[in-house]
């Protein structure tokens, strides 16, 4: 246990674990210290001084090295000459911290009066505007007007694009270096960084492209100004115009929790619509962080090339009719099929969606296969993590296996938070048929060709060899297992042997113990825990259906061989929310609604369930996927 210290701050008493900051154990009293390049998922640099405070220690005699006492047997306190930043000065036993005097508030004063000398007066258009820290902090700490000229003030480029996806407004940064520290030291992508001195200190790009870096909406979020925007959101609304949806980001197994920012404009005719997608904290799944795919996505909710009616082909050509007549077409060829139909979906559907789609599978005798690249779940159905369990507590004696998969590129969140954990102490072992960029990181690392995934497990499961002892010997054990250089019987194959691992060391059942899918959509968990399975005929089995009705899932575009078996199919029927290359094959497609236009629920990979709400109305004419099924059942 953490060695406890006590202090007073503002004459309140507080225990906290020695090692903690001022500013942390202010908070616990309550207290507001203000800051603006603190952060706490970043490193303290005392950079902005505004947290300034004065701290005094028990003066100690040096001859005996026992605290020096006043009459009245108190401790006595010595003060230092200047004030500290409570942002870099831990605490200590003892410690007597003021931040609410004359001393104090006037250098708070000072400090945010040369912040504002040259930052311009941009409130009124400004996208932070009324969620600014520099707005809240100087009215509650900083002077009451200017005494510069505003013809003074140093005048910047007010647009500048450090990517495709940022922009930098040079006149409103204040040099905190939140964006710079978070890229160095989360993102592990120190693309951007200080350039100059003095007054004319910019933040520029290093990287070519610029701003490469999947986490870079981040630096958006946690700039204490507006400097950084991103460039779909910029001059888009104000913040008190917006209402927030909470809601859950589908795009990869990680299942981070979203806030969608709405606003009705008349620019979209009077519709409600995305503004902007922030991330929503969740300490056990992604903590304050999403990655730029989750968070620029949403715009395929708004593009004009949705389907919004039914379409039917027609002497070889898809034509436009009403919802009855599509649902009793696809009745009747449904019926004509019998067992030899076909059902194929993907995690893109919720849970209630796979659930009356199994359901009506089940009905007809017919198969229900799940398309994804990645097999075996049924393994992380009974090996996979418990409720409890939460990537963020692994370090020091634990072990993290990351076998077939690049998170950084199938999972940038547990990418974040694998490397987070390694760099707490945990040994992480890389097993993958090429170098990844969690491999910086490993204590060791496998390679292996695909159909020698066999030889990597073995060295993995032998008795002997540092490998094994760091799997065997973990007081924790989690396993990630992907698909990369492995078909369906292989990853099946790695899934069952490394949760035998799991189960040989008693491991199954324990908080932080476990096996985790790298699946390629955010349900495909969920798709599996309902019936679904894969099928590694999959051609076959499409080419001697005798109809195939397909639910989220696109398998034309990514197999020319599944192309051609769905072309021989007797018949297909597609929904989904765009004419993908798969429902230009159909005989019927059905237009759907995006996650951000209805309710549902969805497990990601950590076997976590998690319910998401409608942000927004869906367009007219679509329904939701478990509707559709629904209605074809019925009829």
């Amino acid at each position: 246990m953490d060695k406890l210290v006590t202090l007073k701050i503002d004459g309140r008493s507080v225990t906290v674990p020695a090692g903690t900051m001022i500013v942390d154990a202010a908070k616990e009293l309550g207290i507001v210290i203000p800051v603006f390049c603190y952060h706490p998922k970043l490193k303290p640099a005392g950079m902005c001084r505004v947290c300034l405070v004065d701290v005094g220690r028990p003066q100690m005699d040096r001859a005996t090295g026992a605290p020096v006492l006043n009459e009245d047997g108190t401790p006595k306190i010595a003060f230092g000459p200047k004030l500290e930043t409570a942002c870099t000065t831990p605490v200590s036993e003892g410690m007597v911290v003021w931040g609410a005097t004359e001393k104090v508030m006037e250098a708070r004063k000072d400090v945010l009066e040369m912040l504002l000398t040259s930052h311009p007066l941009d409130c009124p258009v400004c996208d932070k505007g009324g969620e600014c820290p520099l707005q809240n902090l100087t009215m509650k700490f900083g002077p009451g007007e200017s005494r510069f000229k505003f013809d003074e003030k140093k005048h910047l480029a007010k647009r500048v694009p450090l990517g495709e996806l940022i922009l930098l407004d040079r006149e409103r940064c204040i040099q905190c270096g939140r964006c710079v520290r978070f890229q160095e030291q989360l993102a592990d992508d120190p693309v951007i960084g200080f350039y100059n001195r003095g007054r004319s200190i910019q933040i520029t790009t290093f990287s070519t492209p610029g701003f490469d870096s999947i986490f870079s909406g981040n630096t958006t979020d946690i700039c204490p100004v507006g400097a950084l925007t991103t460039s779909d959101f910029r001059f888009g609304a104000r913040a008190w115009e917006m209402k927030e949806k909470p809601s859950i980001c589908t795009q990869c197994p990680v299942g981070c929790n979203i806030m969608y920012n709405i606003r009705r404009e008349a620019k979209s005719s009077g519709r409600m619509v995305i503004k902007r997608v922030m991330p929503r904290q969740n300490e056990e799944v992604n903590e304050i962080w999403i990655c730029d795919k989750g968070r620029f996505t949403y715009h395929y909710a708004e593009s004009p090339e949705r389907l919004t009616s039914p379409l039917i082909r027609r002497d070889g050509e898809l034509v436009q009719v009403g919802w009855e007549e599509a649902v009793s077409y696809a009745a009747d060829k449904v019926k004509a099929a019998g067992s030899s139909l076909a059902v194929i979906a993907s995690g893109r559907l919720s849970n209630e969606d796979l659930f009356t789609l199994k359901t009506f599978s089940n009905r007809i005798n017919g198969k229900a296969i799940l398309h994804t690249t990645i097999s075996g779940g049924d393994w992380v159905s009974r090996c996979g993590l418990t409720p409890g369990s939460n990537l963020g507590e692994l370090g020091g004696n634990d072990t993290i296996l990351v076998f077939a998969s690049d998170l950084h590129e199938e999972a940038p969140l547990w990418w974040l938070r694998v490397k987070t954990a390694a760099e707490r102490g945990a040994c992480l072992i890389v097993v993958n048929p090429r170098k990844t960029r969690l491999d910086k990181y490993a204590c060791h690392t496998l390679r292996y060709v695909y159909g020698e995934e066999g030889k990597a497990l073995q060295e993995i499961t032998s008795s002997s060899g540092e490998i094994a002892s760091a799997v065997k010997e973990a007081e924790n054990l989690v396993i990630f297992y992907g698909s990369e250089g492995l078909g369906l019987a292989q990853s099946a194959y790695v899934a069952e042997s490394l949760a035998g691992v799991l189960q040989s060391g008693g491991r199954v059942g324990k908080p932080n113990n476990g096996l985790v899918a790298v699946w390629q959509k955010g349900n495909d968990q969920g798709a599996w825990e309902l019936g679904f399975r894969t099928d590694e005929k999959l051609q076959e089995t499409i080419s001697a259906a005798m109809g195939v009705y397909i639910a989220g899932a696109d398998p034309a575009s990514e197999d020319p061989q599944l192309k051609i078996a769905l072309q021989r199919a007797g018949f297909v029927i597609v929904q989904d929310l765009f004419l993908t290359e798969t429902a230009k094959l159909a005989d019927v497609v059905l237009p759907a609604r995006a996650v951000m236009e209805r309710e549902g629920t969805a497990v990601n990979g950590e076997r976590r369930l998690q319910h998401y709400l409608p942000a927004i109305p869906a367009p007219v004419g679509t329904r939701a996927d478990h509707e559709i099924t629904s209605a074809i059942a019925q009829a």
